[in-house]
Protein backbone atom coordinates (compact mmCIF):
# COMPACT_ATOMS: atom_id res chain seq x y z
CA UNK A 1 0.00 0.00 0.00
CA UNK A 2 2.73 2.66 -1.08
CA UNK A 3 1.52 5.86 -1.29
CA UNK A 4 2.29 9.57 -1.32
CA UNK A 5 0.49 13.43 -1.64
CA UNK A 6 2.45 16.66 -1.58
CA UNK A 7 1.33 19.87 -1.99
CA UNK A 8 0.12 23.02 -0.46
CA UNK A 9 -1.24 23.81 2.91
CA UNK A 10 -3.57 26.45 4.76
CA UNK A 11 -5.06 26.83 7.86
CA UNK A 12 -6.70 29.11 10.71
CA UNK A 13 -8.41 28.64 13.42
CA UNK A 14 -9.90 31.26 16.14
CA UNK A 15 -6.41 31.60 17.89
CA UNK A 16 -4.64 34.97 17.95
CA UNK A 17 -1.99 34.59 15.42
CA UNK A 18 0.83 34.18 15.83
CA UNK A 19 -1.11 30.89 16.85
CA UNK A 20 0.89 29.68 19.89
CA UNK A 21 0.17 25.84 19.28
CA UNK A 22 3.13 26.97 16.84
CA UNK A 23 6.72 26.33 16.75
CA UNK A 24 8.08 29.63 16.50
CA UNK A 25 11.96 30.13 16.11
CA UNK A 26 12.22 26.37 16.90
CA UNK A 27 10.53 26.68 20.18
CA UNK A 28 7.42 24.71 20.09
CA UNK A 29 4.40 26.81 21.40
CA UNK A 30 1.45 24.77 23.83
CA UNK A 31 -2.20 25.41 24.25
CA UNK A 32 -4.75 27.45 21.96
CA UNK A 33 -5.54 31.23 22.57
CA UNK A 34 -8.84 30.41 24.29
CA UNK A 35 -8.65 26.51 25.74
CA UNK A 36 -12.12 25.66 23.01
CA UNK A 37 -10.43 25.86 19.20
CA UNK A 38 -12.11 25.63 16.12
CA UNK A 39 -11.12 25.87 12.52
CA UNK A 40 -10.75 24.94 9.08
CA UNK A 41 -7.64 22.88 7.07
CA UNK A 42 -6.83 22.35 3.83
CA UNK A 43 -4.56 20.41 1.19
CA UNK A 44 -3.99 20.68 -2.40
CA UNK A 45 -2.51 17.92 -4.06
CA UNK A 46 -0.35 18.57 -6.60
CA UNK A 47 1.79 15.49 -6.60
CA UNK A 48 -0.20 12.38 -5.46
CA UNK A 49 -0.62 8.59 -6.12
CA UNK A 50 -1.75 5.41 -4.01
CA UNK A 51 -0.71 2.06 -5.17
CA UNK A 52 -0.72 3.71 -8.88
CA UNK A 53 -4.00 5.92 -8.38
CA UNK A 54 -3.46 9.24 -9.59
CA UNK A 55 -4.26 11.67 -6.71
CA UNK A 56 -2.85 14.83 -8.11
CA UNK A 57 -5.00 17.98 -8.63
CA UNK A 58 -7.08 16.75 -5.86
CA UNK A 59 -8.09 18.50 -2.51
CA UNK A 60 -9.12 17.66 1.42
CA UNK A 61 -10.14 19.52 4.06
CA UNK A 62 -10.99 19.81 7.56
CA UNK A 63 -13.07 21.36 9.67
CA UNK A 64 -12.77 20.72 13.34
CA UNK A 65 -13.25 21.58 16.70
CA UNK A 66 -11.67 21.08 20.55
CA UNK A 67 -11.17 21.86 23.85
CA UNK A 68 -7.76 21.80 25.67
CA UNK A 69 -8.91 20.99 28.83
CA UNK A 70 -11.32 18.36 27.90
CA UNK A 71 -9.73 14.99 29.14
CA UNK A 72 -7.64 13.68 26.01
CA UNK A 73 -8.51 16.88 23.65
CA UNK A 74 -10.31 14.83 21.34
CA UNK A 75 -11.19 16.56 18.15
CA UNK A 76 -14.45 16.60 16.46
CA UNK A 77 -14.38 17.09 13.00
CA UNK A 78 -15.82 16.85 9.30
CA UNK A 79 -13.57 15.51 6.37
CA UNK A 80 -13.65 16.73 3.05
CA UNK A 81 -12.98 14.94 -0.18
CA UNK A 82 -12.33 16.52 -3.49
CA UNK A 83 -15.83 15.69 -5.30
CA UNK A 84 -13.91 16.22 -9.06
CA UNK A 85 -12.58 12.73 -8.11
CA UNK A 86 -14.19 9.39 -8.37
CA UNK A 87 -15.53 7.20 -5.80
CA UNK A 88 -12.00 5.06 -5.57
CA UNK A 89 -10.20 8.44 -5.17
CA UNK A 90 -12.32 9.98 -2.46
CA UNK A 91 -12.36 6.18 -0.70
CA UNK A 92 -8.25 6.26 -1.23
CA UNK A 93 -8.09 10.38 0.39
CA UNK A 94 -10.59 9.59 3.42
CA UNK A 95 -8.34 6.61 4.20
CA UNK A 96 -5.11 8.48 3.43
CA UNK A 97 -5.72 11.52 5.98
CA UNK A 98 -8.16 9.20 8.55
CA UNK A 99 -4.77 7.07 9.26
CA UNK A 100 -6.10 4.26 7.45
CA UNK A 101 -3.27 3.51 5.51
CA UNK A 102 -0.66 4.25 7.96
CA UNK A 103 2.53 6.51 7.12
CA UNK A 104 4.81 7.91 9.95
CA UNK A 105 3.56 11.29 9.82
CA UNK A 106 -0.37 11.12 9.10
CA UNK A 107 -0.62 8.43 12.50
CA UNK A 108 0.54 11.66 14.51
CA UNK A 109 -1.91 13.91 13.44
CA UNK A 110 -4.02 14.86 16.56
CA UNK A 111 -7.40 13.47 15.00
CA UNK A 112 -5.82 10.00 14.05
CA UNK A 113 -3.35 9.42 17.42
CA UNK A 114 -6.12 9.76 19.49
CA UNK A 115 -9.77 8.94 20.38
CA UNK A 116 -11.84 11.63 18.34
CA UNK A 117 -14.90 11.86 16.88
CA UNK A 118 -15.40 11.99 13.08
CA UNK A 119 -18.60 13.44 12.16
CA UNK A 120 -19.14 12.84 8.25
CA UNK A 121 -16.82 12.27 5.48
CA UNK A 122 -18.20 14.36 2.17
CA UNK A 123 -17.26 15.27 -0.95
CA UNK A 124 -17.17 18.70 -1.66
CA UNK A 125 -15.49 21.10 -4.03
CA UNK A 126 -12.33 21.94 -2.78
CA UNK A 127 -10.66 24.80 -4.16
CA UNK A 128 -6.76 25.81 -2.79
CA UNK A 129 -5.87 28.68 -5.14
CA UNK A 130 -2.38 29.21 -6.54
CA UNK A 131 -1.03 31.65 -4.51
CA UNK A 132 -2.44 29.45 -1.32
CA UNK A 133 -4.22 32.29 0.20
CA UNK A 134 -7.61 31.29 -0.41
CA UNK A 135 -9.31 28.23 0.48
CA UNK A 136 -12.94 27.21 -0.84
CA UNK A 137 -14.88 24.37 0.25
CA UNK A 138 -18.19 25.05 -2.33
CA UNK A 139 -20.26 27.79 -0.06
CA UNK A 140 -19.93 25.82 3.22
CA UNK A 141 -16.81 26.91 4.47
CA UNK A 142 -13.81 29.81 3.33
CA UNK A 143 -10.28 30.58 4.64
CA UNK A 144 -8.88 33.90 2.82
CA UNK A 145 -5.69 35.44 3.73
CA UNK A 146 -3.61 38.39 2.92
CA UNK A 147 -1.62 40.11 5.93
CA UNK A 148 1.42 38.56 7.31
CA UNK A 149 1.84 38.00 11.16
CA UNK A 150 5.17 36.61 11.52
CA UNK A 151 7.98 39.60 11.22
CA UNK A 152 9.89 36.95 8.82
CA UNK A 153 10.01 34.50 12.00
CA UNK A 154 10.69 30.77 11.52
CA UNK A 155 7.01 29.46 12.10
CA UNK A 156 5.60 25.71 11.36
CA UNK A 157 3.06 23.79 12.62
CA UNK A 158 3.10 19.95 13.22
CA UNK A 159 0.28 19.18 10.63
CA UNK A 160 2.32 19.82 7.91
CA UNK A 161 5.02 18.92 9.71
CA UNK A 162 7.88 21.31 11.68
CA UNK A 163 10.58 20.92 8.31
CA UNK A 164 8.29 23.07 6.57
CA UNK A 165 8.34 26.25 7.88
CA UNK A 166 5.99 28.58 6.63
CA UNK A 167 3.72 31.74 6.19
CA UNK A 168 1.59 33.18 9.85
CA UNK A 169 -1.37 35.43 8.48
CA UNK A 170 -4.31 37.41 9.95
CA UNK A 171 -7.31 36.01 8.89
CA UNK A 172 -9.15 38.16 6.57
CA UNK A 173 -11.68 35.42 6.77
CA UNK A 174 -12.39 32.23 8.30
CA UNK A 175 -15.61 31.24 7.95
CA UNK A 176 -17.72 27.34 7.94
CA UNK A 177 -21.19 26.91 7.61
CA UNK A 178 -21.57 23.04 7.44
CA UNK A 179 -23.61 21.20 10.46
CA UNK A 180 -22.99 20.85 13.61
CA UNK A 181 -20.06 23.88 12.54
CA UNK A 182 -20.91 27.75 12.34
CA UNK A 183 -18.82 30.20 12.68
CA UNK A 184 -17.50 33.62 11.30
CA UNK A 185 -14.30 35.38 12.20
CA UNK A 186 -11.69 37.71 10.86
CA UNK A 187 -8.26 39.20 12.53
CA UNK A 188 -7.25 35.96 13.66
CA UNK A 189 -4.55 33.41 12.94
CA UNK A 190 -4.19 31.65 9.50
CA UNK A 191 -0.87 29.89 7.97
CA UNK A 192 0.17 28.62 5.04
CA UNK A 193 2.36 26.00 3.45
CA UNK A 194 3.54 22.81 1.68
CA UNK A 195 3.19 19.53 3.00
CA UNK A 196 4.38 16.19 1.91
CA UNK A 197 2.98 12.70 3.77
CA UNK A 198 3.88 9.20 2.60
CA UNK A 199 3.41 5.58 3.47
CA UNK A 200 7.44 5.23 4.88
Amino acid sequence: MDWRVAGEYLESCNCDAICPCRMVDGVRGGRSTNGVCFGLLGWRIDDGAADGLDLSGLGVALALRYDDDEPGSPWSFVLYVDEGGDAAQQDTLADIFLGRRGGPHVVKLPWVSKASELIGVRPARIELRDDGRVLRIDERAAISVSRRADAERAVACGIPGYEHVGREYYADELRVDDEPFHWRLEGNCAFATTFEYASQ
